[in-house]
C-alpha cells in the first residue's frame, strides 16, 4: 500500500505549483460560486493539493491562493445578488434551486446578518445562496466580506493544513512502518468524519430552527 501511496504522492508532487495552486484557486472559487458551487468539489481538490505541499514556504503559497480564490469566489456571489439577484432567483436555473432554500438563506441572513455569512461557508447548499442573498439586502460589503475573510480563513487552514500535515507524517513514517500509507489515510478519515460531523451539528444548531420557521 505504500508503493500505491507514494505513486499517487509522487503524481500530485510533480505537478508544478503554480499550476497546482492555480487550480486549487479556482476549484474553491468556483464551490463558492452560485450554480457550480452545487457541483464542484473544491474540498477534495485542495485537500488533493495539500498533499503535495514541499515546504513551509509552498504551505503559504497554496494557504494564500485558496484563501483569494474563496474570497473572490464569495465575493462573486456578494455582488451578483446585489445586481442580479431577483432576476437569478425568478430564473428557470434559480428556481432549479428550490424556493424553500431561497427562503430558509433569506432567513437566515436577516436573523443571524453576519454569523449567517461565516457559517454559511461551512455548509452545502448554503455556502452558494447566502453571498448572493446577502448581496440582496441591505448589508454593506464592508461586514459580508470581514465575515467571510474569517470563515474562509478558518476554512483554508483547516483544509491545506490537514493535508500537508498527513504528506509530512506519512514522509516520517513510511521509512520506518510497513503500513505507513495508513497513517496518512487515517489522518485524512478521521479529519472527514470531524468536517462531516461538524457540519451536521451547524446544521442542527443554526440552520434547521430557521427551516421550522420558514
Amino acid at each position: 500500500m505504500n508503493d500505491i501511496l507514494d505513486w499517487i504522492l509522487n503524481a500530485v508532487q510533480s505537478v508544478d505549483p503554480i499550476t497546482r495552486n492555480l487550480l486549487a484557486g479556482l476549484a474553491i472559487l468556483l464551490e463558492t460560486s452560485l450554480f457550480a458551487g452545487l457541483i464542484i468539489p473544491g474540498d477534495t481538490v485542495v485537500l488533493v493539493a495539500s498533499a503535495g505541499v514541499l515546504d513551509i514556504g509552498d504551505f503559504f503559497w497554496l494557504l494564500g491562493s485558496v484563501l483569494l480564490g474563496s474570497l473572490i469566489g464569495e465575493s462573486l456571489g456578494f455582488f451578483i445578488g446585489r445586481f442580479f439577484g431577483e432576476k437569478i432567483r425568478n430564473s428557470k436555473l434559480g428556481q432549479k434551486l428550490g424556493e424553500r432554500n431561497w427562503r430558509m438563506a433569506d432567513h437566515f441572513v436577516e436573523h443571524r446578518g453576519g454569523i449567517a455569512v461565516a457559517i454559511s461557508r461551512f455548509l452545502p447548499m448554503l455556502h452558494s445562496l447566502v453571498p448572493v442573498v446577502s448581496g440582496m439586502t441591505r448589508m454593506p460589503y464592508k461586514k459580508f466580506i470581514t465575515w467571510t475573510f474569517g470563515a474562509c480563513a478558518v476554512w483554508a487552514s483547516a483544509y491545506v493544513g490537514v493535508g500537508y500535515l498527513a504528506r509530512a507524517s506519512y514522509d516520517q513514517l513510511a521509512g520506518h512502518l510497513k503500513f505507513g500509507s495508513l497513517i496518512f489515510v487515517g489522518v485524512i478519515i478521521v479529519f472527514v468524519l470531524l468536517v462531516h460531523f461538524g457540519k451536521k451539528r451547524l446544521e442542527k444548531k443554526f440552520v434547521e430552527p430557521e427551516a421550522e420557521e420558514v
